[in-house]
């Protein structure tokens, strides 16, 4: 990939192992509230409810109390597990402010960074939430290879909107035929940096075999090498 010199990331799902770290901090959250049902059982019930929540959110269509809020209700909802309102709020709390606190990153996180820090400018693009997002940087030590970190609420839209991916290359003073954008979501990601003439490489770690298009797909972050 030629002229490249922005390489900007997504933070969830890409570096950061949302899976492992949000299991320990429901653990946390659970043994906090005396929660009496299985972890595994809620789990298995609130991660489909979770994206489902997450894809409704990136499309504008709920807010982030509501996100928040609502796919914890329908998880007991469905679970048949009796909770009060001002309990779920709790737990909302709680899980926001204990996961930053896990900070497992996924295989060759910082041998990446520690490569890419060396060629190029570095920049994270995330939906996550501003002062959520800072903190798991940070507890994972990884805030300092990036020079700007624009997050979905401090832009007022959500990727794939065109509108963030314009102002992070604005805030970075990067141009669309020099940045890359690399990411675990083919919509958020990929199809958004595309969108606005940007490169793409997809993090494929799940080894989706039914893709295709004008990007780049590796099934590990240390594969990145071979193209930047």
């Amino acid at each position: 990939m030629k002229d490249i010199e922005h390489v900007f990331f997504d933070l969830d799902h890409t570096l950061w192992d949302f899976e492992k770290n949000s299991d320990l901090a429901f653990q946390k959250v659970f043994n906090r509230n005396n929660i009496t049902i299985e972890l595994e059982v809620f789990l298995k019930t609130y991660k489909p409810v979770n994206f489902k929540y997450w894809k409704l959110f990136s499309e504008e269509k709920v807010t982030k109390s509501e996100l928040r809020y609502g796919r914890l209700k329908d998880t007991f909802d469905v679970l048949n597990y009796t909770v009060s309102d001002d309990l779920i709020d709790e737990i909302a709390i709680n899980y926001l402010e204990f996961l930053p606190d896990f900070n497992h990153l996924f295989d060759g996180t910082f041998e990446i960074l520690d490569y890419l820090k060396e060629k190029y400018e570095l920049h994270v693009i995330t939906n996550g939430f501003d002062e959520v997002q800072h903190k798991k940087l940070k507890s994972s030590n990884i805030h300092h290879y990036f020079n700007k970190i624009i997050t979905s609420e401090s832009v007022g839209a959500k990727k794939p909107n065109p509108k963030v991916f314009n102002y992070a290359l604005d805030l970075a003073k990067a141009d669309k035929d020099n940045s890359i954008m690399i990411g675990d979501n083919l919509d958020a990601d990929v199809q958004g940096a595309l969108s606005v003439g940007m490169q793409a490489i997809y993090c494929n770690f799940e080894n989706n075999t039914s893709i295709n298009g004008e990007f780049i797909s590796v099934n590990s972050l240390i594969e990145i090498k071979q193209y930047l």
